[in-house]
């Protein structure tokens, strides 16, 4: 998932919200969609496309657009039932990922068993993290080590193969820090910088969140 995608977010309460705006404020395409119109109203000044629908309607589902849509974040919780109908109706619509934002464990299994490809606790992971982790995943291995800061694990990009690190300048050009090298199973962090890189090897990087999208 990437900056690259489309996003829509069912359910503009607080932690919708919250997943949406920062999502946006990142660049990526988002249609934020809400039952009530009031939170559309609130919401349309930070989320420019915001729909007033009822998303456990299979008309709604297919007058939105969702079938084109790449990633959807369910953020019901409260409503167990409109989860998982949303769930179902994105599913047969062909969505490639939906993610749901659940309210207990029960609740985590029955969404898990719809269709929903990730269930996440709101206490555990905010609206903002969420929204990070999607415009930043996909690398190999990812460890956040505080809000901002995270170490991943790259492949080497094919314009990358041959070339050394002095070469590429990948911290002027993507502001990351390359803190090992793996290949064939080892890392090594007494990095050459003049070694060549090779299309097996991975890059174990330091960098800002965000800015991780860079490498996309």
């Amino acid at each position: 998932m990437s900056i690259n995608k489309t996003y829509a977010v069912l359910g503009l309460g607080r932690y919708g919200r919250s997943v949406a705006e920062e999502l946006v404020n990142n660049g990526a395409e988002v249609l934020a969609v809400d039952i009530d119109q009031s939170n559309v109203n609130s919401a349309i000044e930070t989320i420019p496309v915001c729909k007033c629908a009822d998303i456990t309607e299979p008309e709604a589902i297919k007058r939105l657009g969702i079938a084109n849509i790449d990633v959807v974040i369910v953020a019901m919780a409260s409503n167990l039932e409109a989860s998982v109908m949303a769930i179902t109706l994105c599913k047969e619509a062909g969505v490639e990922t939906i993610i749901a934002k659940c309210g207990n464990e029960m609740h985590q299994k029955i969404l898990s068993r719809v269709g929903a490809d990730k269930v996440i606790f709101p206490e555990k992971e905010s609206g903002a993290r969420l929204a990070k982790k999607l415009l930043t995943s996909g690398f190999s291995e990812m460890i956040e080590l505080s809000n901002e800061v995270s170490m991943v694990e790259i492949d080497v990009k094919d314009d990358w193969v041959g070339k050394n690190l002095i070469e590429l300048s990948l911290r002027k050009k993507y502001t990351i820090n390359v803190v090992a090298i793996k290949s064939d199973g080892n890392i090594n962090t007494d990095i050459d910088p003049t070694l060549p890189l090779e299309k097996e090897m991975q890059l174990i990087v330091i960098a800002n969140t965000l800015k991780l999208k860079r490498l996309k």
